[in-house]
């Protein structure tokens, strides 16, 4: 059988020699993670699993969605001869959660986080030529202080939790590299001087070595830069973009150029070549306005949790992961939240292409540190894992913001500052990694930092004359604040939550809509939305035009986000079924939605009516 998903997993920093490992690999369930224990290191597992898909989806061939507190997979591969003289690096791009690689028998490394890459070098146990015996343990409890996102605490899943996720859910591969070679960089756009950073890391000796960068377009080469690699511990390099060949990258022209990189020695030999690419665009902050490239673009997005019904949070093939951004913007989107998941980095590359703005989000939701609830509270592993998240998708032009967490709630005992210490750390170290893009602290619910440079809102009230009046605050500095209708801040609110004041900053109803919609195509007797469904497609359309009217026409709004893309499960409350079928008449969708935003037109001068044109 062909192997699935085998696209490069890394398109932002690919090297020509790679080797897909997924497709099927030994697999055994340990539902008491005793299996250390029994041996299965050692030996040959019970059972067989298609990877990258998870055991609780239908594609891998295993469907158990009952609890499994640990999982085994095992294979031998053959090193290919031709990467003599080259390190072996065994990459995964995502294991869930907690993880143990044994090579040849002896333990290679761990790793904790379900939703970001780590790499194995097997240097010390195998090389080119000869036959390397994988063995995996991923121990996942789906309790505790464990970030998850949506995955459901139940067997089942229900309202807005889902199908649980355990073990491999991306691409496995291996790919050779020199002694001395290069690490994947930083691209950062600087619009104001035409010139697009590139901050490259090395690994290995590093003396005589230059680091040489290429800046292409579909004309061919646009600039060269190179640089010594043995002066400072990073190496940046600019390249400077002329006038004629400048294209800034937005929703209208997703403009990327090609960079290549090569590490090479005193004589001009390579060591080391890799391909990426980037984008010239800028991101800025007025007063309340969020600016791309120096003028205001609205953000309608879209609520996206990209689940499957086959796949779960593993997307069948590439196509379905550029179909979803299609059908999203033929809605007449420009963006998504990507939600309480970390979306493929695939994903993330036809964002780029395809001029898609995104939101990129940790899986945390409703960290809390009350005793009495087993929910994903927060720890230090929180800030690392986020970290990584954010290293690895630093340089995507598509990503125009960061959500560290989501609807945080804060309680009233002695753990308090549990959670406020790490929301202001995991906001302080996205800006300490990241000061090209707005950070909000905590989207929706508790606001905790001063400082955040977003301040938004969730708010599902169905009526829109409802909605309208709560978002009327906006106007005169007091917009609406979950769990706080009267908008006194600071106080303690009734449910736990509790904002600090605002300061003005730039606002979006981050969540909204929701609404439940049960269609014919994905019948479900106990289906769930949000508020009271509509009693006809008429009542859907009105309500659903209204809402979108409220924000679009909010002369303080910098965008939002509707509540959802897809049916996900038992959560019906989608634009499209669960099978990405449409359930409505998609050119109505996109015609409530697309006409200019009140924040659009107060920037833009009046006698330059061409310019409201999208």
């Amino acid at each position: 059988m062909s192997v699935p998903r085998a696209e490069h997993p890394r398109p932002q920093f690919a090297r020509n020699d790679w080797l897909c490992l997924n497709g099927k690999w030994q697999f055994e369930v340990d539902r008491a993670d005793s299996g250390f224990e029994r041996g299965l290191v050692d030996r040959e597992l019970a059972d067989e699993i298609l990877v990258p898909f998870c055991p609780e989806s239908t594609l891998s061939g295993i469907g158990d969605v009952d609890f499994m507190k640990s999982v085994w997979y095992r294979r031998t591969v053959h090193i290919p001869d031709e990467w003599s003289g080259r390190k072996v690096l065994l990459h995964f791009q995502a294991v869930d959660h907690d993880t143990t690689v044994w090579v040849n028998g002896s333990e290679m490394a761990r790793h904790r986080g379900g939703w970001t890459p780590f790499s194995v070098d097997l240097s010390s146990v195998a090389k080119a030529g000869e036959r390397a015996t994988i063995v995996v343990r991923s121990r996942d409890p789906h309790t505790g202080p464990q970030a998850r996102g949506k995955q459901s605490g139940r067997y089942e899943n229900y309202t807005a939790f889902y199908t649980r996720t355990t073990g491999i859910w991306q691409t496995v591969w291996l790919e050779p590299v020199a002694e001395s070679h290069l690490l994947r960089p930083r691209i950062t756009p600087d619009v104001a001087r035409g010139v697009i950073e590139i901050d490259v890391g090395i690994r290995g000796a590093r003396r005589g070595l230059s680091v040489r960068a290429r800046l292409s377009d579909a004309s061919g080469e646009v600039t060269t830069a190179q640089r010594r690699a043995d002066i400072d511990f990073g190496t940046k390099l600019e390249l400077y973009v002329p006038k004629d060949r400048r294209r800034l990258w937005c929703p209208e022209d997703p403009a990327l150029y090609d960079i290549s990189l090569q590490l090479v020695d005193g004589r001009g030999r390579v060591l080391d070549e890799a391909q990426s690419y980037g984008g010239l665009r800028s991101i800025a902050i007025d007063g309340r306005t969020v600016l791309l490239n120096g003028k205001p673009v609205f953000q309608r997005l879209v609520l996206d949790q990209g689940y499957y019904p086959d796949g779960i949070m593993t997307a069948p093939s590439d196509e379905d992961l550029v179909r979803d951004i299609k059908l999203s913007m033929t809605a007449g989107f420009n963006g998504a939240r990507l939600h309480q998941k970390v979306f493929e980095e695939r994903f993330l590359f036809h964002c780029d292409r395809l001029g898609y703005l995104v939101w990129g989000e940790f899986g945390d939701w409703g960290a809390d540190t009350s005793a009495t609830v087993d929910n994903q509270q927060p720890t230090a592993s929180f800030i690392t894992q986020w970290l990584e998240v954010v290293e690895r998708d630093y340089s995507h032009p598509s990503i125009v913001g960061w959500c560290p967490l989501n609807e945080t709630h804060q309680t009233l005992h002695d753990r308090i500052t549990v959670l406020d210490d790490v929301t202001r750390g995991m906001f302080l170290a996205t800006k300490a990694a990241d000061r090209s893009r707005p950070v909000i602290d905590a989207s929706g619910y508790s606001h905790r930092v001063p400082e955040t440079d977003i301040y938004d809102s969730h708010y599902y009230e169905q009526d829109p004359v409802k909605f309208a009046a709560a978002m009327e605050g906006l106007d005169v500095g007091k917009p609406f604040v979950n769990g706080d209708s009267d908008r006194p801040l600071p106080r303690q609110m009734p449910d736990g939550l509790w904002s600090i004041p605002y300061r003005g900053q730039p606002y979006f109803c981050s969540e909204f809509g929701g609404i439940w919609w049960s269609s014919e195509i994905d019948p479900s007797e106990d289906s769930w939305g949000y508020g009271e469904a509509p009693v006809s497609l008429e009542e859907f359309y009105r309500r659903f035009e209204e809402l979108v009217s409220v924000l679009l026409d909010n002369k303080n709004m910098f965008g939002y986000c509707y509540t959802q893309l897809t049916d996900v499960f038992k959560e019906q409350n989608g634009l499209f079924c669960f099978n990405r079928e449409p359930k409505f008449d998609l050119g109505r969708i996109r015609a409530a939605q697309t006409r200019v935003a009140a924040i659009e037109k107060t920037w833009l001068a009046p006698e330059d009516p061409a310019e409201l044109q999208h």
